[in-house]
Formats: structure tokens, sequence, C-alpha cells
């Protein structure tokens, strides 16, 4: 496999365009951590990253402490 194969295969994955502590905001609905749900528009701070960012644990203010796992495209950049 050359590196351009390689390369262009890698592109193809979630691109890891977030990083820890940004603040993000729901796209859509999600249920926390603890069976809560967290409404769209919702805002937070990514507090993990999973595999290069395949997803990420968002903590919101509302319900206090919420932890959800997300999926990127769930997720829009409020500030770096």
């Amino acid at each position: 496999m050359s590196y351009e194969v390689a390369y262009h295969f890698k592109q193809n994955g979630p691109l890891p365009n977030l990083r820890e502590h940004d603040r993000v905001a729901l796209i859509a609905a999600v249920v926390s951590d603890d069976g809560d749900e967290t409404p769209p528009c919702s805002e937070g701070t990514i507090v993990s990253v999973y595999r290069e960012g395949e997803a990420y644990v968002i903590e919101f203010s509302q319900p206090p402490g919420a932890l959800a796992t997300v999926d990127p495209a769930g997720l829009t950049l409020i500030a770096p």
C-alpha cells in the first residue's frame, strides 16, 4: 500500500478537529450517562476525546455535572 493510498484512507474517518476543553453545542438531543435527556442547543465542554475524534465526552452545566458521550456529527464548535 502506497503512502498516498494510506493517507486517503485515513482521511475518510472522523476528523479530529475538536479538542479537549473546546466549547460545543448539541445539534440533537442526547441522553447523559445518568439517563437524563440533554436538549439540542445545550452547551458543554469536551472533557475527553475517544479514538482520535470518533466520539467525545461532553460535560454539561444542566443538569449539573451531566456527562454524555456524543458522536462528532452531533456537535458544533462554539469556541476553541
